[in-house]
């Protein structure tokens, strides 16, 4: 009997997509739950993948490779897509399609199966990182295949077979959650105009919720990853989960967007992304201390390139390698300590320092200095704005300007 391996997680589509395959295909599946940083999403689905009909499951504790691997070279790049949206569920899909990929060739199977829908990137996320890992295995993605069309026909479907799902009728948000973030999509969410219900975060509380009294913390970069909290050395999911702890309980990192899919539409998402948010602010900080004008604003540009990469699935591709050498590089100075201060829904700067501080008192200060002759300033002007002047003159002599 031929063997498929299906990227697991226990809600509502992958639950009912293993049946699905036996009967449409008489595979056996073989299901493999990544675990992100689920928590206690991750204690049932033992006996509920055997139940539904798989032969074995794998439960792989990917954390630290999540946290190294992927999470750290994003936030080095300083890649946020749209402005808003720190990858939570993009960067997560590589490194499960990886795994997929080296589970398969364990157990001798000849396909790869997936619940992404066929109206999200999640699809392209799996598919294209697979192809770019091992292309010889063939992809099963039953959205795009089978005849249910909407989530409620996928409830009605598991309850005819007796499966239990985590989704009901009055509940019909499509989450997903790792160490990084929460994201919750569909249900009432699909209306834009509609505010997020105040039940609806579950890794923290809404801002007007939040204590009164502020937290400060203090975080220590080693070459552009968070490496300490509040002096003490920590490993990097000890570090994550303490921090969206402490970002949860005051309100820190919700977003709510409409983004651009890959596929073409636009959608609306909830994010909770704890952590993360003030992982994000406190490197930006940090560099704008340590990196000389030129590379930090250049750095930004690329970050926009980095953040579609990662959006759009092309993890494993050689631009993402090239501009990780860059980024890289760039870090090399970007170790300190920064000080945040979380408030309301507010993560704001409170203080930061490091060894290799560009900033330099002696020029900046609005007192007297014996370093910096205001009068050099007159040249550097005239210079700089000379083709404004010679562009000027022409207008005046041409006429075309009165």
């Amino acid at each position: 009997m031929k063997k498929v391996v299906l990227a697991y997680s226990g809600g509502l589509d992958t639950s009912i997509i293993i049946p699905w395959l036996k009967e449409t295909y008489g595979y056996e599946v073989i299901a493999m739950a990544a675990d992100l940083g689920q928590g206690e999403e991750l204690a049932p689905l033992q006996e509920k993948a055997i139940k539904s009909g798989a032969s074995k499951l794998y439960i792989e504790d990917l954390r630290e490779e999540f946290l190294t691997e992927f999470i750290f070279p994003t936030l080095k790049a300083g890649a946020v897509y749209e402005g808003s949206y720190l990858l939570g569920t993009s960067f997560a899909r590589p490194l499960i399609a990886r795994r997929l990929v080296e589970i398969a060739a364990k157990e001798g199977a000849v396909a790869i199966a997936h619940g992404a829908t066929g109206k999200g990137n999640d699809q392209v996320r799996f598919e294209l990182s697979v192809k770019a890992l091992n292309p010889d295995l063939e992809i099963i993605a039953p959205w795009r295949i089978w005849d249910l069309k909407s989530r409620e026909d996928c409830i009605d479907y598991a309850q005819a077979r007796g499966i239990p799902v985590p989704v009901t009728k009055d509940r019909p948000y499509s989450m997903d959650r790792n160490l990084w973030h929460l994201s919750h999509e569909g249900g009432d969410l699909e209306d834009p105009w509609n505010e997020p219900k105040r039940d609806l975060y579950l890794l923290g509380v809404s801002p007007e919720d939040a204590p009164d009294e502020a937290t400060y913390l203090e975080l220590g970069f080693e070459q552009g990853v968070p490496t300490s909290l509040n002096g003490q050395k920590i490993a990097p999911v000890a570090l994550l989960e303490t921090l969206n702890e402490l970002g949860g309980k005051n309100g820190v990192g919700i977003v709510d967007m409409v983004e651009n899919r890959l596929v073409g539409m636009k959608s609306r998402g909830v994010y909770e992304t704890p952590g993360g948010t003030i992982l994000y602010m406190a490197h930006q900080a940090l560099e704008r201390l340590t990196l000389d004008r030129l590379t930090l604003h250049y750095k930004e540009q690329i970050a926009l390139k980095y953040a579609e990469i990662v959006y759009d699935g092309v993890w494993y591709s050689p631009l993402r390698e090239a501009l990780d050498a860059f980024v890289n590089v760039t870090q090399k100075n970007v170790t300190g300590t920064v000080r945040v201060k979380l408030y309301k829904g507010n993560c704001t700067l409170a203080g930061v320092k490091s060894p290799y501080s560009l900033y330099n008192e002696a020029y900046a200060t609005f007192g007297e200095d014996g370093v910096y002759d205001q009068k050099d300033a007159g040249g550097f002007i005239n210079l700089f704005g000379l083709p404004l002047k010679v562009r000027a003159l022409m207008e005046k002599e041409s006429g075309l300007r009165k």
